[in-house]
């Protein structure tokens, strides 16, 4: 991540280390670490519930699941296989418009760089085979705060735009956009 609050993607190789940990692309058989994940995350917040099989059945078949949508899910795992980061992306030809999904870190991986490694590696990734992407979008939990301030440093706006989830932890998600087109423009620069 530059010092302007926009990720680059890493041109030094493709080692995909970040403090002892691998960035690989998930696999179908990923979902069940990936549940793991996302249901330690929310329980970190008062009010958050996972329901694998009401809200998050897509986990079954999660590599299927992005490629389905023109997208790909990486995770970040340890040196005993275990995931400890995830993070997704989907493309909407027809909007030439990405959308960020499954974006979550364990605990203790915070705060090294591994999100922003994620992040760059989706965008590049996004970049190559979507160059059409016109903006990049997510919806984030009203409860995320750290999150915000993540996909704020990192270039992405909010847009004033709410909605209210039907599920168990009567989720309010915020949205947020990023100008891709621009930041392709920046990086052929």
């Amino acid at each position: 991540m530059s010092g302007s609050g926009v990720v680059r993607p890493n041109a030094g190789g493709n080692s995909g280390s970040v403090t002892g940990l691998t960035i690989r692309p998930a696999f179908n058989p990923d979902g069940d670490g990936i549940a793991a994940l996302i249901d330690a995350v929310f329980g970190e917040y008062p009010g958050c519930v996972f329901d694998r099989d009401g809200e998050f059945p897509e986990l079954d078949a999660v590599a299927d699941d992005f490629k389905n949508a023109d997208g790909r899910i990486w995770v970040a795992v340890d040196d005993a296989d275990r995931i400890v980061g995830c993070f997704g992306v989907k493309y909407d030809d027809q909007s030439a418009e990405a959308e960020l999904h499954k974006v979550y870190l364990d605990k203790d991986t915070r705060g090294q760089g591994l999100a922003q490694r994620m992040m760059a590696k989706a965008l590049a990734w996004l970049g190559q085979n979507h160059p059409t992407c016109a903006t990049v979008m997510l919806w984030t939990d009203t409860r995320f705060e750290a999150g915000h301030r993540f996909y704020e440093k990192c270039g992405f706006a909010r847009t004033g735009e709410r909605r209210i989830l039907d599920d168990l932890s009567r989720s309010t998600e915020y949205q947020f956009r990023f100008d891709f087109s621009a930041y392709q423009k920046v990086l052929t620069f």
